[in-house]
C-alpha cells in the first residue's frame, strides 16, 4: 500500500467535508486533529461511554482499537488480612520514635505491610485489517470532536473518499464503528477480535463472539519476588464476553472458523462491539455470585443493532451532550494559521516557541471534561489511574487507584466543572473503602474505631497498607487515604446542597473521622500521629539518615483536620452526634499547629529537617491550600506565603500530575502569573514512550494526543490542569463566590458559562480587561452568599432555580 500524507498540511477536500456541526466545533477549537495515523499509544484518539472504551489508531492498511471494559480486573473479592498482627508492630514503632530511632522505626514500619492491589486489565483489540494491499493513501485526516465525542478518519483511497467514523454509546453500551468507502469495488477487509487474556473466538451470522477470563490473582510490575505474575484458574477471576457484529446493506460478509469477519463489495459497513463482565459487586465471587455476562452482552448487541446507525449516533450525541454542553470556555482566538495546524504540531510549537494559543488552553480544558465523562459513568467503579484506557497486561503501577493523590485528582474538576454525576461512582466506591476499612484500621493500627485506607487500592476494596513486607516506607505506609478520600462526600454536598446525599454517606465520613481521632497521639501537649509519612518524600537527620517513617508529618495533620472540620459541618447540618462534634472539636483545637522552616517554606516535619529531595513531585504538606480549604492568603497569610516559598524551592520540573497539581496551588496562592505559567508547563510536548529518534522527549507534560504524561501515562493530570483553569477564574466556599482570583494577563478577556460554586450556584461571567462585565447566577436550591467581583463585593440572595442577571 502506498501511503501519501500530507508533510504537516491539512487538506479537507470538498467530498470529505466536515458536516456543519463538526465545522462549528473545530472553529471553536473542540477538535483535536491529526494528519496521520497513530503508531504509538499517546497519538492514538481515546473514546468511552463511562464503562467501555477504546482506543483508536486510525491506520489505512491495518486499522486497530484496543479495547477495555473499566469492571476487567485480576482478583477476586478482598476477604483476608495477610498481616493479622501487624497492630503488634504499632507500639514498637511509636516507642522507636519516642527515642528518635527513625532507622529502626523504618525497619519496624514493613511489619506493617500488606499485600498488592489487582491489575486493571486489557480487554483485547479489534482489528480491521484492509485487502486491497496496492492502494494510495492521500489527504489522510485523522480527528476526534469532543463537542460530540466522536473520532473520525477522513482520507483517499485510491482516489476515493473512504470514512471511519467511532464512537462509544453509552445508552444503547456498544462502540459504534461506521465504515464508507465510495469506490465502485466496495470495501474489503478482514476484522478479527484478540486478547492477551485467555479466551476463545468464533464467527457466524456477521458476528464475532469471544469469550475468556482474568486471571484470580496478580502482583504489580515492580515486585520482583514470585516468577508467575498472573495466576490463571478459568473457574475463579472476572469473565467476559465479547461481540462485534457488522451490518450491511450491500456486498457479503463471510465467516471463518478461525472467528474472522471477512467484508467483501461493502460500501458501508456498521460495526458494533458490546461486552459485558461477571463483575458483580467488589464484595461478590465473580464466578458464584457474579452477573449473567453472556445474557448481558447478547442483550446489548441485539437492541443496538436493532436500530438505525442514525439513531445510534442520535441517541449517544445527545446523551454526551447533555453533560458536555453545561460548561463554555473562550478565553481568546488562535491565529488562524496556527488553528489549522495539526494538535500534535500546535503543541510542540506551544512548547517550543511559546505561541500564543488560547484555544489549545480552552481545548485542554474541556478534554479534560471529555475525558470524565467518558471514565467515569460505572457505579461504584471510579476512573482509574489511566482513566479507562490501558493495554499492558502488567500496567504501570498496576492502573490502580493510588490513593496518596491520583485517585482524588481524578475528582477534583468534577463539581466546578458541572459533571456532578461523573463524581458519584467515586461516592459508591468510598463506602466500599469503609467497609474494608474497617477490618484494616483493626488489624494494621489497633483502632477499633473508624475505617482506613492506605496508598492503593482496587475495584475489590482493599485498604490494607502495600509492601508484603519488603516495601519502601516512603510509600508502603501511609494511613491518610481514607481521610483524603472522605473530603469529597462533605465537598459534593457543598456544591449540591442535597441533604438526603448527605445523610446517606454522612457514616462514612464520620467513619473515616473516627478512626482521624483514635489514630492520633498526644505529645507534648499536642494530638499528632505517630507513626506517619509524607507521601513518597524522605527527610534527611541531622547524622545523615534518609528516612520516611517519622510523627507528626504535616501532611498527616493537614489531613486530619480537614476530614475532621468536614465531619463536624455535616454533624451539624443533620443535627447528628453532639458528643462526637465535642470530641473532634476539642482534637482540632489541640492539633500540631503549622509551622514555618528556616528556609521560609511550610515545615513538612516535625522537625526542621532538610528533604532528600527537594524538588520532589509530593508536596502533600501544602493539602490544606487545596484540596483543602484551611490555609488562605486572607486568613493565614503568614502561612500561605510559607507554601509559595515552598513551591518556589520545588521549582517547576515536575511530573504531570503534580504540575497539574502545583496550577491549584498557585490559583488559591491568588497568583495568577505562577499559575498560568505552570499551566503552560503542564501542557509542555512530551513524545510517545517508544519513539526512539534523537528529538525524544521524555519527563511531564502532554503527549501528542493531549493525554498527561507524568510519565508514562498517567490520566490524573489532565484533570488537575481541568480544575485549575476553573480555580483561575472563580474560587468558592460556602458563603462566599470570588470571581477571577487568578487571573493571567494572557487571559485579560474572556468568558465562561457553566461553572459551579459551593453552595449550589452556576455562574456565567465575561470579562473584559480582567474586569467582569457581565455575571449571571443561578442557584439550584435556593441559598445565599456574598460575590467578590471588580474589588467590590455583593450580598445575594436566590430562591430554588431562580437566575440573576448581577452585572
Amino acid at each position: 500500500m502506498k501511503i501519501m500524507f500530507a508533510k504537516r498540511s491539512v487538506q479537507v477536500l470538498c467530498c470529505l467535508c466536515l458536516s456543519a456541526g463538526a465545522a462549528q466545533a473545530q472553529d471553536s477549537g473542540l477538535v483535536l486533529h491529526y494528519d496521520r495515523p497513530a503508531q504509538y499509544f499517546e497519538e492514538a484518539l481515546v473514546i468511552g461511554n463511562g464503562t467501555m472504551g477504546a482506543i483508536v489508531y486510525g491506520g489505512t492498511a491495518r486499522d486497530v482499537l484496543s479495547l477495555n471494559d473499566l469492571t476487567l480486573w485480576t482478583g477476586e473479592p478482598d476477604r483476608k488480612v495477610t498481616t493479622p498482627d501487624a497492630h503488634l508492630a504499632i507500639p514498637v514503632i511509636r516507642e522507636k520514635l519516642d527515642r528518635e530511632d527513625y532507622r529502626g522505626a523504618d525497619q519496624e514500619q514493613r511489619k506493617v505491610q500488606g499485600h498488592y492491589s489487582e491489575n486493571y486489565q486489557p480487554l483485547g483489540q479489534l482489528a480491521i485489517t484492509y485487502l486491497d494491499a496496492s492502494a494510495t493513501v492521500t489527504s489522510y485526516r485523522r480527528s476526534l470532536d469532543i463537542s460530540t465525542a466522536i473520532a473520525s478518519t477522513r482520507y483517499l483511497r485510491d482516489g476515493k473518499d473512504f470514512s471511519c467514523d467511532y464512537f462509544a454509546s453509552a445508552p444503547d453500551s456498544v462502540i459504534v464503528i461506521r465504515l464508507c468507502s465510495q469506490s465502485p469495488e466496495g470495501i474489503r477487509a478482514l476484522l478479527s477480535f484478540d486478547s492477551q487474556l485467555p479466551h476463545a473466538t468464533s464467527a457466524r451470522n456477521n458476528e464475532i463472539s469471544a469469550e475468556g477470563y482474568a486471571a484470580y490473582h496478580s502482583y504489580p510490575v515492580y515486585y520482583d519476588d514470585v516468577t508467575e505474575k498472573h495466576l490463571y484458574d478459568p473457574d475463579r477471576g472476572i469473565h467476559f464476553r465479547t461481540l462485534v457484529k457488522v451490518l450491511t446493506k450491500d456486498g457479503q460478509v463471510k465467516s471463518y472458523p478461525s472467528g474472522e469477519l471477512k467484508l467483501e463489495g461493502v460500501h458501508e459497513a456498521v460495526v458494533l462491539v458490546a461486552n459485558a463482565t461477571s463483575f458483580n459487586g467488589f464484595d461478590k465471587d465473580p464466578v458464584r455470585e457474579g452477573r449473567d455476562y453472556r445474557t448481558l452482552a447478547e442483550r446489548r448487541i441485539s437492541r443496538a443493532a436493532a436500530k438505525s446507525y442514525d439513531e445510534l449516533h442520535r441517541n449517544h450525541v445527545a446523551d454526551y451532550q447533555y453533560f458536555f454542553n453545561r460548561v463554555k470556555l473562550d478565553l481568546g482566538r488562535t491565529a488562524s494559521d496556527i488553528a489549522s495546524l495539526p494538535t500534535d504540531e500546535q503543541l510542540r510549537r506551544y512548547t517550543d516557541e511559546s505561541q500564543y494559543n488560547p484555544q489549545l488552553e480552552a481545548l485542554y480544558f474541556q478534554y479534560g471534561r471529555y475525558l470524565l465523562i467518558s471514565c467515569s459513568r460505572t457505579p461504584g467503579v471510579p476512573a482509574n489511574l489511566q482513566g479507562l484506557w490501558n493495554e499492558r497486561l502488567l500496567p504501570p503501577w498496576s492502573c490502580n487507584y493510588t490513593s496518596n493523590i491520583n485517585l482524588e485528582e481524578n475528582y477534583w474538576a468534577a463539581e466546578t466543572a458541572n459533571l456532578s454525576e461523573m463524581h458519584r461512582p467515586l461516592m459508591d466506591f468510598i463506602v466500599h473503602l469503609s467497609r474494608t476499612g474497617q477490618e484494616s484500621a483493626k488489624a494494621y493500627y489497633g483502632v477499633n474505631q473508624g475505617w482506613c485506607l492506605g496508598q492503593n487500592t482496587d475495584i475489590w476494596a482493599m485498604t490494607c497498607p502495600v509492601g508484603l513486607n519488603v516495601g519502601d516506607p516512603s510509600w508502603a505506609c501511609w494511613t491518610m487515604g481514607g481521610a483524603w478520600l472522605s473530603t469529597h462526600i462533605w465537598e459534593r454536598y457543598l456544591f449540591t446542597q442535597d441533604k438526603e446525599f448527605l445523610k446517606q454517606y454522612y457514616p462514612t465520613l464520620k467513619g473515616a473521622a473516627d478512626f482521624c481521632l483514635n489514630w492520633l497521639i498526644e505529645k507534648d501537649g499536642y494530638l499528632l500521629t505517630s507513626p506517619g509519612t509524607s507521601p513518597e518524600n524522605k527527610f534527611v537527620t541531622p547524622d545523615g539518615y534518609v528516612g520516611a517513617t517519622s510523627y507528626g508529618c504535616t501532611a498527616d495533620l493537614a489531613m486530619t483536620r480537614e476530614c475532621l472540620q468536614d465531619a463536624v459541618r455535616a454533624a451539624e447540618v443533620l443535627g447528628l452526634d453532639k458528643d462526637f462534634r465535642r470530641k473532634a472539636g476539642d482534637a482540632l483545637s489541640r492539633l500540631l499547629p503549622y509551622r514555618v522552616g528556616q528556609n521560609g517554606n511550610l515545615q513538612e516535619w516535625f522537625h526542621d529537617w532538610s528533604d532528600e529531595d527537594p524538588q520532589h513531585r509530593h508536596q502533600s504538606h501544602l493539602f490544606g491550600l487545596y484540596p483543602g480549604h484551611h490555609l488562605s492568603v486572607d486568613e493565614t497569610p503568614e502561612l500561605a506565603k510559607a507554601c509559595a516559598r515552598t513551591l518556589e524551592i520545588k521549582g517547576d520540573n515536575t511530573t504531570g500530575w503534580s504540575t497539574g497539581w502545583r496550577v491549584n496551588l498557585y490559583a488559591r496562592l491568588k497568583d495568577g502569573e505562577g499559575a498560568y505559567h505552570i499551566y503552560r508547563r503542564l501542557l509542555r510536548y512530551v513524545t510517545p514512550d517508544g519513539y526512539k529518534g534523537k528529538d525524544a522527549r521524555r519527563g511531564g507534560g502532554t503527549y501528542p494526543n493531549l493525554l498527561d504524561a507524568h510519565s508514562p501515562f498517567q490520566i490524573d493530570g489532565n484533570f488537575g490542569g481541568c480544575a485549575g483553569v476553573i480555580e483561575m477564574l472563580m474560587q468558592s466556599s460556602a458563603t462566599s463566590i470570588t470571581l477571577l482570583p487568578a487571573l493571567p494577563a494572557q487571559w485579560k478577556d474572556g468568558s465562561v458559562q457553566g461553572i459551579c460554586a459551593r453552595g449550589g450556584f452556576v455562574v456565567d461571567m465575561d470579562w473584559k480587561d480582567g474586569r467582569v462585565t457581565r455575571l449571571h447566577i443561578t442557584s439550584r436550591k435556593g441559598g445565599k452568599t456574598r460575590i467578590f467581583f471588580n474589588g467590590q463585593s455583593k450580598k445575594i440572595s436566590l430562591k430554588a432555580n431562580e437566575s440573576k442577571q448581577i452585572l
